[in-house]
């Protein structure tokens, strides 16, 4: 995404447009030349990168501003779990064709959303194609050195801990195709709206990055189903867990639907899209990671634990008993 001077050709055009004025950073130096530059000082730079494509991550008709801000805060959301703060992004954004109605919310959302976040446009490239709308975001984070949180450092006796809701987002999916969920809804225009909006706009829980580093053994996003990404922790870890299905957080939308038995939980658990974040904490950390979620006003549920093993999660309902699940997560194969 390097604006070129001379005579502009189309491209160049539509950069300095639209995106030259998100590149705040002094190291994205305008847009002027073939490369950005992150200065580390010292700290560590996490990297993370993440593309949504039409007719995969978004459906067809939505909004352009919606977009622009799924595609940032699911990168973002990376960068949270990972304890860091944001540092900055470059963007890849493929189109079939370059049209106003469409470039000016986008850019708008995309510039409103790294102002809020503090993650600057650094580079990036534009190109069209015949096939889907895809935009590539690939994100930068800073923290110190060494201090990076991840999937592996869980141990037997840690806490499970979520952030948000669980299930949501393929609720909202639902809502947005017109399935059996949206029928459920059909007289519930508030819930069918909030789920959507789950769906299509994600809430990374940045606030909660340096607590996370500071408490957390181990931390991923949720992004593809609580009960696959948790089976990764596991995995990565050498650990099992135990999770008790009735405290798993859920929206008042999704208890409701469940409570109707219009939904199962395991709808809820297997379900992408989330983007909360998922974190083991050893217990002599509890407290103090509970005191600083409250501090950062972000919701924070204990789920179950950990214990030795490596069998894959237990779900057990109410009165102790597992729940088989047929699936565990959204796979792309």
């Amino acid at each position: 995404m390097t604006e070129r001077h001379g005579n502009p050709s189309g491209e160049d055009s539509l950069i300095a447009r639209y995106f030259k004025p998100l590149a705040t950073d002094p190291g994205a130096f305008g847009l002027d030349d073939d490369a950005a530059a992150l200065r580390a000082d010292g700290e560590d730079i996490v990297v993370t990168t993440d593309a949504i494509v039409e007719g995969v991550h978004f459906l067809p008709d939505d909004p352009p501003d919606t977009l622009a801000r799924k595609a940032l805060r699911v990168n973002l959301s990376d960068i949270a779990a990972k304890g860091a703060v944001p540092a900055g992004f470059v963007l890849t954004l493929a189109l079939r064709r370059a049209e106003e109605a469409w470039l000016q919310p986008f850019a708008r959302a995309l510039g409103e959303d790294a102002a809020d976040y503090n993650c600057p446009l650094l580079g990036g490239d534009t190109v069209s194609t015949p096939g889907p709308l895809m935009i590539s975001i690939t994100a930068f984070g800073r923290l110190p050195r060494g201090k990076m949180v991840h999937r592996a450092g869980a141990k037997a006796g840690d806490r499970v801990f979520v952030t948000g809701t669980i299930g949501d987002a393929a609720l909202g999916l639902d809502v947005l195709r017109g399935g059996p969920v949206a029928a459920a809804l059909t007289d519930d225009a508030a819930g069918r709206d909030f789920l959507a909006a789950r769906y299509r706009v994600p809430q990374p829980r940045n606030a909660l990055a340096k607590t996370v580093r500071a408490h957390a053994s181990a931390a991923m996003d949720v992004s593809d189903g609580l009960a696959g990404d948790l089976a990764k922790l596991c995995a990565a870890s050498g650990v099992a867990a135990v999770i008790n299905v009735p405290s798993i957080p859920l929206s008042a939308a999704a208890a409701a639907l469940v409570a109707r038995k219009a939904i199962g939980i395991e709808t809820l658990v297997a379900g992408g899209d989330d983007y909360e974040l998922l974190c083991a904490v050893p217990s002599d950390h509890v407290d103090a990671f509970l005191r600083e979620a409250r501090q950062a006003k972000v919701a924070v549920t204990a789920i179950g634990g950990l214990i030795a093993g490596s069998s894959p999660p237990s779900f057990l309902d109410g009165q102790g008993r597992e729940l088989a699940l047929k699936r565990l997560s959204y796979s792309h194969f």
